[in-house]
């Protein structure tokens, strides 16, 4: 395991997930972990690794893709 590798899994189990309300056993959704810096992964794919962004920019996506809904 390089060290690289070894850093990534410590930041991602040391985060509280959840997941979509939308979730479902065929559903392919994400989960998140909120905080300053907010995580984003598969739910159905944790071990590919997870993307992350500055918690104001989460909530402008979020709004934004509210907005797309209405």
């Amino acid at each position: 395991m390089t060290e690289n590798s070894l850093a990534f899994q410590t930041i991602t189990s040391a985060r509280q997930w959840h997941t979509s309300s939308y979730t479902h056993e065929e559903a392919a959704c994400v989960e998140v972990s909120e905080g300053p810096v907010t995580g984003v992964r598969d739910s159905k794919n944790r071990d590919l690794g997870a993307l992350f962004f500055p918690a104001a920019e989460w909530a402008a996506f979020v709004r934004a893709a509210r907005q797309e809904q209405i």
